[in-house]
């Protein structure tokens, strides 16, 4: 029988590599997306939207196996994110995920797992960020805290991926030589790691976050040190 697995922000970047890669190891994919997808077109800030997208799953499938919550937008920070654009990146971000978690957490078959996408933006930032990078701290640590509620049911861990290219570009030096492995990364990095989350062969990682960046977080940077210089904008 086809795993099951379900994925939110399926119709662009990183989701849309998720979905086609995932129906190409033949699974059954169960995508949301407010784009036009061919599973089903949902704002997934909206609570009625995701009621039904849980029972349409449901409905068709019975049980899933897998889910990805995936889908994030972004606002801008203290200059320029009012009182509204801050909700709707935490009802994006982190309400969405938790309740989707909520709604689908006793159809899961055995062995069932979650993972989360967050960022190194949970642990690091650019100016006029805020929001974004709160979101991602958020789902963060909504991912332990699923790990300990769901314990010996379904496995809960996040990915926070770095710089992810997902236009193709080829990125050279500068761009390149700031991740230690050379290269900026591609959407294929998340979706592989996010495979053997799922998989059985790591039953033993629950309530972790991995961070998938290339080694960029862990390069220090000092001002006219191996050819940087910081200047402010």
């Amino acid at each position: 029988m086809k795993k099951v697995i379900v994925i939110t922000g399926g119709a662009q970047g990183i989701g849309k590599e998720m979905v086609d890669y995932f129906k190409n190891q033949g699974f059954e994919v169960a995508a949301i997306d407010v784009m036009e997808n061919d599973y089903f077109v949902g704002d997934i800030s909206k609570e009625e939207d995701l009621i039904s997208f849980h029972k349409k799953v449901i409905s068709q499938y019975g049980k899933i196996d897998y889910l990805v919550n995936n889908a994030m937008i972004s606002r801008g920070g203290l200059n320029d994110c009012s009182y509204h654009d801050f909700l709707d990146v935490l009802k994006v971000g982190v309400l969405a995920p938790f309740m989707l978690v909520k709604l689908f957490m006793n159809d899961f078959n055995d062995k069932g797992a979650i993972v989360n996408i967050s960022s190194s933006r949970a642990f690091m930032s650019q100016s006029n960020t805020e929001a974004y990078t709160a979101a991602k701290g958020g789902i963060t640590a909504l991912t332990h805290g699923m790990a300990v509620t769901l314990r010996g049911k379904v496995r809960v861990n996040s990915i926070s991926p770095g710089w992810i290219d997902t236009s193709s570009r080829d990125w050279e030096e500068a761009d390149a030589d700031q991740h230690l492995v050379g290269r900026v990364g591609k959407p294929m990095d998340v979706v592989k790691l996010t495979e053997y989350l799922l998989s059985d062969s790591a039953e033993f990682i629950d309530g972790q976050n991995i961070i998938v960046d290339g080694g960029m977080s862990k390069q220090m940077i000092y001002h006219n040190d191996e050819g940087w210089t910081f200047k402010m904008s």
